[in-house]
């Protein structure tokens, strides 16, 4: 029997109660408990990966705690990792407010609906919490020193806490062993990898990947040939995703063949240019797994134009891949619920600033949305029970 990947990441205790959140994350969509999946993140990062020792995390101690020696940190494996039900478990429902607090976001081009649905919940955030939040974000997903700048600059502004989306893992090091000096609390938000960083908060990346890969497995009755569309090297999402994808395949000892593989470095146009090659270089190629939904996007319309039967499944969740999804195009999409990740790293950035012990890394939801699930409430499928502001 194949190996499954875990079921549900957040328990059924967490009630769903909603405030604030008008803003749905795209469309998202629940799971019904047939062929879709979502994550359970506990301690253990993955099913299928070896957990590195270390003792739970302090505050600002919390990567240090959680590191593999052998590889550097990584939250996807880090042994002390909680979902944010566990933390209010361990420090109580409410959550300490200090008025005097300022917070700084820094993040990639909201020219993706990912990035601006992640500004929505920051947004509700400081509507919520009645904090000042500076949110910035780069003209482009490529703009590495942009974002050095922008967090350098909210640090010498005199922010209490940075929450950051970098582009690479080494754009911001610099910039973050600076704030560190300053004493500033660092958060590591969804993507890029900042070793240096108090905290981690996204979701598991490696995940994302093994939740694509039963999928397809299971459409395509476990045998065909499939390729990858990464998005930039230099991004841990985007290779924390591919192997997560390439190792369910292993591990499953799966029929599943990946013939090709390359970056489209989170590009449309890019990503539909590989998969015209590709539907031409391998006449069998059966389904693509793109580590992102914009390029999922242009891999649909490469398949399109094509005539070919390809199953494209993406990474994200944004409502353009909603709606591709319900007219017949795109075929599934692993959400992360950028609205909802938001909110829980300023729940968590608020409670590491009141001295409450945080774990190096917090595993935010995500689920596979397909034609059977893409309708239901996005709240349904992570029982979203709203942060319990303390003011």
């Amino acid at each position: 029997m194949k190996k499954k990947v875990l079921a549900v990441l957040l328990t059924a205790a967490m009630a769903v109660s909603l405030t604030a959140c008008g803003t749905n994350d795209g469309g998202n969509s629940a799971n019904d408990g047939s062929s879709n999946q979502t994550q359970e993140s506990s301690n253990d990062a993955s099913d299928s990966a070896e957990e590195p020792s270390g003792e739970g995390a302090d505050g600002a101690e919390g990567n240090d705690a959680a590191s593999d020696d052998s590889e550097g940190f990584n939250p996807d494996k880090a042994a002390d990792a909680m979902t944010i039900e566990e933390v209010r478990e361990k420090n109580g429902a409410e959550v300490p407010v200090d008025a005097d607090k300022k917070l700084g976001v820094v993040m990639k081009s909201l020219s993706n609906e990912f990035w601006r649905t992640l500004q929505e919940g920051y947004e509700a955030a400081a509507e919520d919490t009645g904090l000042k939040i500076d949110i910035q974000a780069t003209t482009d997903e490529s703009d590495e020193t942009g974002q050095q700048t922008m967090t350098e600059a909210l640090t010498t502004q005199g922010v209490n806490a940075l929450l950051m989306s970098p582009i690479s893992d080494s754009n911001l090091t610099s910039a973050v062993e600076s704030a560190n000096d300053a004493d500033v609390l660092t958060v590591n938000v969804n993507d890029g990898l900042i070793a240096e960083a108090n905290h981690y908060v996204g979701p598991n990346a490696y995940m994302n990947g093994q939740l694509a890969a039963e999928w397809i497995s299971n459409k395509l009755g476990d045998e065909g040939q499939v390729a990858i569309v990464v998005g930039m090297a230099k991004a841990f999402a985007a290779r924390e995703r591919t192997a997560g994808f390439k190792e369910w395949i292993t591990d499953n000892n799966s029929k599943l063949e990946v013939v090709a593989e390359q970056n489209a470095d989170w590009d449309r146009q890019k990503a539909k240019e590989l998969a015209n090659t590709w539907i031409t270089q391998y006449p069998d190629l059966k389904a693509i797994f793109c580590n992102n939904d914009d390029m999922a996007l242009g891999v649909v319309e490469a398949v399109e134009e094509s005539g070919a039967d390809i199953l494209v499944v993406g990474v994200d969740g944004i409502g353009e891949a909603y709606d591709s999804i319900r007219a017949g195009k795109l075929d599934a999409t692993v959400d992360s619920f950028p609205f909802y990740m938001a909110q829980v790293a300023v729940e968590c950035t608020l409670r590491s600033l009141a001295g409450q012990e945080l774990p190096s890394a917090v595993a935010t939801p995500q689920a596979l949305i397909d034609s059977e699930n893409v309708d239901t409430d996005a709240a349904e499928i992570i029982n979203w029970t709203a942060p319990a502001y303390q003011k």
